[in-house]
């Protein structure tokens, strides 16, 4: 193990880029330098209350951050600046000691103060010429006058924490001839760096992107309103930003390089409008992968962070957004449509049928795992269009009307006792939030005869559905469905009826149940 120490501040620009969060700041350095084999034996770090560049010594507050013996960050009481810069030059002095032992092999210094509260550190870490890697252009070009031995240092514009500490650790691993392999996935599970490809999750998209739908549905509802016709031209505008709102998601599930990869999916999702939202996500795909590629061969090439990050964002969103703009967005725009039409030629062609068929099909569905994985996505994509969805209007009346009555009857005749609890709940989320379907598992998977019904009461459901020839939604407080729905006395007959279906089959089944 290579022991290595942290010093500074949360300092001026840094305090609104990662500083205000020290807590986050310092654990991202570890997570890095743990990848690395680096251990952390000493940390000086002052966490002010604001940045830097406006604090005040007699007024500011702050905190100073070490390091125990078991190695984990510890930080002091909050008091006035003044009182903290006391206590860090101690801790200055006893981390100096440790360098001029020989006992440290590396630094990082944040936003450091070479002239006062970091002098010892520095003056030995000179004296030893230990690497030293930064961030902070004025203070790392102090640190650089005295002679130090800094190998890496950056300004701060840009740049995030975690790419910050990938960059640290990034230079001190090549310096000091270790292994290093960047974490930039989700702590917990340590992904390390590679394609991307793996994080690839259409589902995951689409239910991320949902309320972007949400949002379009309702202003599409208030625009049918009188005197809110205005709200018309704000639909148009949503429909256009539907692409971009799927591309930043997907650039950022495939990179996870936070900021970076927002703006690599905002500028690949404005190229890629044209191509509707399966041209927003191939956008965000690519997006994702070429960041995760591209910051990967800049911290290797040893540009400096703030060029880093504004390269890797820039040129990865370029690339991907062009590439769908000349040639993949007519592709995805014929997909899409293609698909909305396969929808609105099954329902012309015998609505009730395909409403039934629907209806029968969605729990089935949405017990095996398909309806997130491929029903969702069509009815986003036939919301794109419109506002509003065949099977959205489907979903409402066949599970989440149904889901209702189920619950409905657990609670007024529960079939044994603690089933009311267990039911009203999902009554609760069903009715006020359009959601929660699966609160009706446990009676379905328990007796046959609640899972027919369930079937029955979805099929009788879509088929309302299609004889009224309704477009609608689900995921909304159920009193509203109708309002965003193009046919609202017909979505209200359609979600009582089924409603009321499957109540009363499973009230007669909870009633001979009790019999017995």
């Amino acid at each position: 193990m290579k022991n290595i120490i942290i010093v500074g501040s949360s300092g001026g620009n840094l305090f609104n880029l990662g500083g205000k969060d020290p807590d986050r700041l310092l654990e991202e350095i570890r997570i890095q330098a743990d990848s690395a084999g680096l251990e952390i034996t000493a940390v000086q770090f002052i966490g002010a209350d604001e940045s830097m560049d406006n604090a005040k010594e007699n007024k500011t507050n702050a905190r100073l951050w070490a390091i125990d013996e078991e190695g984990n960050f510890v930080k002091s009481n909050k008091e006035r600046l003044i009182g903290i810069n006391q206590e860090a030059k101690l801790l200055d002095t006893k981390i100096a000691e440790k360098i001029d032992q020989g006992n440290v092999d590396g630094l990082i210094v944040l936003s450091g103060d070479p002239e006062e509260t970091n002098k010892q550190v520095i003056d030995a870490a000179v004296r030893g010429q230990i690497p030293i890697v930064g961030t902070g252009g004025t203070s790392m070009a102090h640190i650089a006058s005295k002679g130090a031995n800094v190998i890496s240092t950056s300004g701060t514009t840009g740049t995030t924490n975690r790419t910050r500490a990938v960059s640290f650790v990034t230079a001190l691993s090549k310096k000091l001839a270790i292994s290093y392999k960047p974490i930039l996935g989700k702590h917990d599970e340590h992904m390390t760096t590679g394609t991307g490809l793996k994080n690839i999750n259409i589902r995951g998209i689409m239910m991320s992107a949902l309320p972007g739908f949400i949002a379009m549905a309702l202003v599409l509802a208030l625009s049918k309103i009188p005197g809110f016709d205005p709200l018309g031209d704000v639909f148009d505008l949503l429909i256009g930003a539907l692409p971009v709102m799927i591309a930043v998601i997907a650039a950022k599930q495939v990179s996870e390089l936070d900021e970076v990869s927002i703006v690599a999916g905002v500028i690949a999702g404005v190229l890629a409008i044209d191509g509707g939202i399966i041209g927003g996500m191939i956008a965000g795909i690519l997006a994702g992968l070429l960041v995760r590629f591209l910051f990967g061969k800049f911290v290797e090439w040893r540009f400096p962070m703030t060029t880093v990050n504004i390269a890797a964002g820039g040129v990865a969103g370029l690339i991907a957004g062009l590439l769908v703009y000349y040639f993949i967005a007519p592709i995805a725009l014929f997909i899409g449509d293609g698909i909305k039409e396969l929808i609105e030629t099954a329902v012309a062609f015998n609505p009730i049928l395909a409403g039934a068929i629907a209806g029968v099909l969605i729990w089935p569905a949405i017990i095996g795992g398909v309806y997130h994985a491929a029903i969702l996505p069509i009815v986003l994509l036939e919301m794109e269009r419109t506002g509003n969805s065949f099977l959205g209007a489907v979903d409402m009346v066949g599970l989440v009307m149904v889901a209702a009555g189920i619950n409905l009857a657990n609670i007024i005749r529960p079939r044994d006792k603690g089933e009311a609890a267990v039911a009203a709940p999902g009554f609760t989320i069903n009715m006020g939030f359009g959601t929660f379907v699966e609160s009706a598992y446990p009676f379905m998977f328990s007796n046959k005869w609640i899972f027919a019904g369930a079937l029955l009461s979805g099929s009788v459901g879509g088929a309302l559905v299609g004889l009224f020839d309704i477009r609608g939604t689900a995921y909304v407080p159920t009193f509203t469905a109708p309002l965003l729905a193009n046919n609202a006395v017909g979505f209200i007959i359609a979600m009582i009826v089924p409603l009321l279906i499957a109540f009363t089959i499973t009230l007669i089944v909870n009633t001979f149940h009790k019999k017995k």
